[in-house]
């Protein structure tokens, strides 16, 4: 492990440049003012206008925002010092303040003639297949149509045995979830390091890692952030869910104005970097960590388009077999039973049977709604052709 260089601390803020798909993950005291529950408007103004640079150069941008418990609880009243907040007073808090905070980045990115959305996720939403192919395709449209999410976790709902915790793993599980290039987490430190900087004059901040090792795992106990539930500790869990998706991510300060610019110029950070891209990451969990609960056969025809990067549509399936909810885990064989990978079906058993053979025009009317086009679109679709998975 070297000491920082601003050579190598520009190498990995490349990324951030190149990246098709960032999530931005911004933390309550960056954002809210702890005395008066206000946001900091200065601050906000200054980061939605970097949001704004990035799609101009034709970059898709999702933020994770916490805050809305901070601003709500003032709202409500509930500012006694020293007392934490019960479960059923952080929800009320949350629910007030959420609604603040939306407007807050809806003014913002108003400037800039940007749409905003908010999207409250929970832990289940994250965990459970169906809830989590809905909110990838929500998200996948609001980029396609131009928005920039603004995503929370629906604290007025959640228990506490279901919640994130930290919006830091949060961030992780979006950025996986749309198979995210990079996420960065502007925080109140610039990155991890060796041991505690204020404490040891010989710490070294790390500007990159590459694998989250039990060497890696001992720094964040010393390294903690004041933010947080977890500080450090949640820091890295995040990185191992954003590395095992083929995320990049980047601890980097972010108190300063223009803080993605300061990363992009080769400004202080620590970069967790995959070993393989969102795209391979995200087909080898679907080829490799899923059961398969349904059959799904195809003719000669869907075969070959499949091979040629193309998505499964009901006309191409001859049999499904098998009881599975939408979102499930299919694999995919051609008539004599040669198996072509493995998929994620977009329509719960009884329904993809229903659309056995029929054009993707007549799934309305067979159905009674227009849902997808596709049986399996392509990007959950794993090939496991010659032993390799595509």
């Amino acid at each position: 492990m070297s000491a920082p260089s601003p050579v190598a601390a520009a190498a990995p803020a490349h990324r951030l440049r190149t990246a098709r798909r960032v999530v931005v993950k911004i933390g309550s005291a960056l954002l809210v003012d702890s005395r008066s529950g206000r946001t900091h408007r200065t601050w906000l103004d200054a980061l939605t206008d970097e949001v704004a640079m990035l799609r101009q150069r034709g970059q898709e941008v999702i933020l994770v925002s916490s805050g809305a418990v901070a601003v709500g609880r003032r709202v409500l009243g509930l500012t006694e010092v020293g007392r934490p907040l019960r479960l059923e007073e952080k929800q009320a808090a949350a629910a007030a303040g959420q609604i603040r905070l939306a407007h807050a980045y809806q003014e913002a990115l108003a400037h800039h003639d940007i749409t905003v959305a908010q999207v409250l996720l929970t832990l289940d939403d994250s965990e459970n297949r169906r809830r989590y192919l809905n909110a990838r395709k929500t998200l996948d449209q609001l980029l396609a149509l131009g928005v920039v999410p603004v995503v929370n976790e629906n604290d007025t709902v959640t228990t506490q045995e279901m919640r994130f915790g930290d919006n830091d793993r949060l961030a992780a599980r979006v950025a996986a979830m749309v198979s995210a290039d990079a996420l960065v987490l502007l925080s109140d430190i610039d990155g991890l390091y060796t041991a505690d900087p204020r404490q040891d004059p010989a710490a070294r901040r790390l500007d990159e890692v590459r694998a989250v090792t039990p060497e890696i795992e001992a720094m964040a106990g010393a390294a903690g952030s004041t933010m947080g539930t977890g500080g450090m500790v949640t820091k890295l869990i995040a990185a191992r869910v954003a590395m095992d998706a083929g995320c990049a991510m980047v601890i980097a300060p972010g108190k300063g104005l223009a803080p993605l610019g300061a990363l992009e110029a080769g400004g202080p950070g620590t970069w967790f970097l995959p070993a393989q891209e969102p795209r391979a990451a995200r087909k080898r969990w679907i080829a490799g960590a899923l059961q398969p609960e349904g059959v799904v056969t195809v003719d000669a025809g869907a075969a070959r388009a499949l091979t040629h990067g193309k998505s499964l549509l009901p006309a191409g399936v001859t049999r499904v077999e098998g009881a599975f909810q939408k979102g499930a885990p299919v694999r995919i064989v051609e008539g004599d039973g040669r198996r072509l990978g493995v998929g994620l079906c977009a329509y719960p058993a009884e329904e993809a049977r229903a659309l056995v053979g029929h054009r993707s025009g007549d799934i309305e009317a067979l159905l009674g709604y227009h849902g997808p086009d596709e049986l399996v679109h392509r990007d959950d679709l794993a090939l496991t052709l010659g032993g390799e998975t595509t």
